[in-house]
């Protein structure tokens, strides 16, 4: 369990994932609504580059980043009619190519989505956040390691 206990502390936690991604991978983002989801992808996004607002895709359910040497899809998919939405917003397309996935609410593109390289779960903890890294594949297991041990 890794303790956050501000806004700055989440964004530099963003900061210390994006630095040991690969370009190809797929992240999920668990927790309530306000418990800091898009500002981790915030610290995200400006590690990788990226100079200017990072806008929360509650309404456009993705927001595409196009940076110097990869592309990002931050995805809010809490107002997601159904899974099958997502292949008309084109899923497939950013699967085939070297891009990343940061996916809030994934539970509701559940069937579509593709298996979690690592799973963010943030949960309230008094003033601050608690965040919970897991991996579901091989992949991810050396996030855990980079995270614990650089």
């Amino acid at each position: 369990m890794i303790f956050i206990e501000n806004d700055a502390a989440m964004r530099a936690f963003g900061a210390r994932v994006a630095d040991i991604c690969p370009p190809r991978c797929v992240i999920y983002l668990l927790g309530e609504l306000g418990a800091g989801k898009s500002t981790f992808a915030r610290g995200f996004l400006h590690a990788l580059g990226h100079q200017g607002a990072v806008r929360s895709p509650t309404y456009t359910l993705v927001e595409p980043y196009e940076l110097a040497k990869l592309q990002v899809y931050h995805m809010d998919l809490y107002r997601l009619a159904d899974p099958e939405e997502l292949e008309f917003l084109g899923l497939r397309d950013w699967l085939a190519q070297d891009a990343i996935l940061l996916v809030e609410w994934p539970q509701k593109g559940e069937g579509m989505l593709p298996r979690a390289d690592l799973v963010i779960a943030i949960n309230y903890a008094g003033t601050g956040r608690e965040i919970k890294v897991q991996e579901n594949i091989k992949t991810g297991q050396r996030f855990i390691d980079k995270l614990c041990f650089e």
